[in-house]
């Protein structure tokens, strides 16, 4: 096989197995000759019998120059001799072998290359001949090590990022993530932690609003309430996001590429300053519902006193009439009742002109779980003092729901301390208190259930009357249960005793997402 312009090719005789068949030996020739990696055939002892072009055009090397000598000559020394030992030991055993060498050109140069190195038997089945294949693969080498070391200073950058980020599919699949990130998914259990407070995102938000900050391709700072079973505090986020499109890497979309739509959240714990500013609201609402509840008792008292005088009021009316009927209208008794009836509504009318205003308050969205929370914490100190121990079971996730904030806290600020006054007034072995929120279609329910003596059946439409209680002695008869069941309604919800509940009181309030009829700000 003599090959044009080689004249050491004809020292080569290779066995009919290792020719192509089917094809004319000068075109085999002229494919070799052209091929744009380096061929390389040496004797089964090393020494070059053949290169071709692009060997010479890669190492600086003529033909002349390298035709009986061995490939060492453009070995160089920071390859580790472990590899050419592993090389030889291959090549010798009849096995091919692959790697990276860093080979030394003509002119001192470097350059690392990929090689592939062949063993090639005679028809004795005894190694004659090797064929080795390299090709100068530095600039992709180079390239991808900068790429890898871009990928590693980017994710050690994001690592140490004081915020937790992650990287989104258009599925909600997390591609990459950060330490910080990492730290959240104790605090959401077997939930991806994205994934939760996108759904909480986009139900807080609403689905046109979400809509539109899709449309809009980012969004920054949302605050977001998080709150977490078992008595532990709520955690509060700031989330912004920026969705991207990239174009698919797999080879299947080499033609056709689709671009892939990903979104990148930084997630902000601020918690600590949510809490500091929830100490000083607390301040606020105390001040707020002390206002509320003195108004609220005030109104009580003076509807109890018109209450009490309607009564023989109405007595007198009554007499006034029946008297009418069969004395003459100059008898005296008549008009002693006239006077007594005049200086009755005088006294009711006094009475309910003095009547304090109740305070209106506007309507807005309000987290149902805040707002429960705000509640605790107010009652807390009291709570703790008594041993009443809490089991706070709030929903992970609840809609935004339309209320009346200060006249809402006020009603369940109304229906716990009743709670904590039945533990209280009748000491069970165990005082508890177990509050659960969730969410039922377009309702959110809140369960108030405390350990102590319950309510008897016949009481339970009792209760929700004007000044009936069942404290000892009748102390404090009022109307917390009337007015509490006054603003559930307002909200459109309702409020019922479980009558099968027997571990003690378990009272349900039912809450509508929306409400009919209601302008909010």
């Amino acid at each position: 096989m003599v090959i044009a312009d080689n004249p050491y090719m004809d020292k080569i005789t290779l066995p009919p197995s290792a020719a192509p068949t089917g094809l004319p030996d000068t075109l085999f020739q002229e494919l070799v000759e052209a091929a744009p990696v380096a061929v390389t055939i040496t004797d089964a002892k090393g020494g070059i019998l053949y290169v071709n072009p692009a060997f010479c055009a890669i190492t600086g090397y003529g033909i002349e120059e390298v035709i009986g000598a061995n490939p060492s000559l453009l070995s160089y020394k920071t390859t580790p001799r472990e590899i050419y030992t592993v090389l030889w030991e291959n090549i010798e055993a009849g096995q091919p072998w692959q790697g990276r060498l860093i080979n030394k050109r003509k002119d001192g140069s470097r350059y690392l290359a990929e090689l592939s190195i062949t063993p090639i038997r005679d028809e004795q089945g005894d190694i004659r001949y090797f064929l080795g294949i390299h090709r100068d693969i530095t600039e992709l080498h180079s390239l991808n090590e900068r790429l890898q070391n871009q990928k590693k200073l980017t994710e050690s950058i994001i690592d140490l990022a004081p915020v937790a980020i992650a990287l989104l599919r258009e599925d909600g699949g997390v591609v990459l993530d950060n330490q910080e990130y990492k730290k959240l998914m104790g605090s959401f259990g077997k939930e991806e932690p994205a994934r939760a407070l996108l759904a909480s995102l986009q139900a807080e938000q609403g689905d046109a609003a979400w809509a539109k900050i899709q449309a809009q391709g980012e969004f920054a700072d949302l605050p977001l309430r998080f709150d977490r079973p078992g008595g532990i505090g709520p955690r509060w986020f700031a989330v912004s996001g920026s969705w991207f499109d990239q174009s698919e890497s797999s080879v299947d979309r080499f033609f056709n590429a689709e671009p892939q739509r990903y979104l990148l959240l930084a997630i902000t714990d601020i918690t600590a300053h949510k809490r500091q500013q929830q100490a000083q609201w607390l301040q606020t609402l105390r001040t707020m519902l002390a206002e509320t509840e003195l108004i609220s008792r005030l109104r009580e008292t003076l509807s109890g006193a018109a209450f009490q005088l309607s009564v023989p009021l109405n007595l007198i009316v009554a007499a006034e009439k029946r008297m009418a009927q069969r004395l003459p209208v100059t008898d005296p008794t008549l008009h002693a009742l006239d006077e007594a009836r005049k200086q009755g509504e005088a006294a009711l009318e006094m009475l309910q002109s003095a009547m304090p205003a109740q305070r209106t308050e506007s309507w807005m969205p309000v987290n149902c779980n805040e707002l429960l929370h705000d509640v605790l914490n107010l009652l807390a100190e009291r709570m703790l003092a008594e041993g009443v121990v809490v089991d706070w079971k709030p929903a992970m996730r609840l809609p935004p729901l339309l209320a009346q904030p200060i006249a809402l806290r006020g009603a369940i600020k109304q229906l716990l301390t009743n709670a904590l006054d039945a533990l209280h007034n009748n000491r069970p072995a165990k005082r508890e208190l177990a509050l659960i929120t969730r969410q039922e279609g377009d309702w959110i329910e809140l369960d108030i259930m405390d350990s102590g003596p319950g309510i008897p059946e016949e009481l339970r439409l009792k209760v929700f009357e004007p000044f009936f209680t069942t404290r000892p002695g009748g102390a404090r008869a009022g109307m917390g249960m009337t007015l509490a069941q006054e603003v559930i309604l307002r909200h459109q919800g309702s409020l019922e005793i479980d009558s099968n509940y027997l571990d003690g009181c378990r009272i349900v309030v039912r809450l509508p997402v929306e409400l009919e009829g209601i302008e909010h700000d």
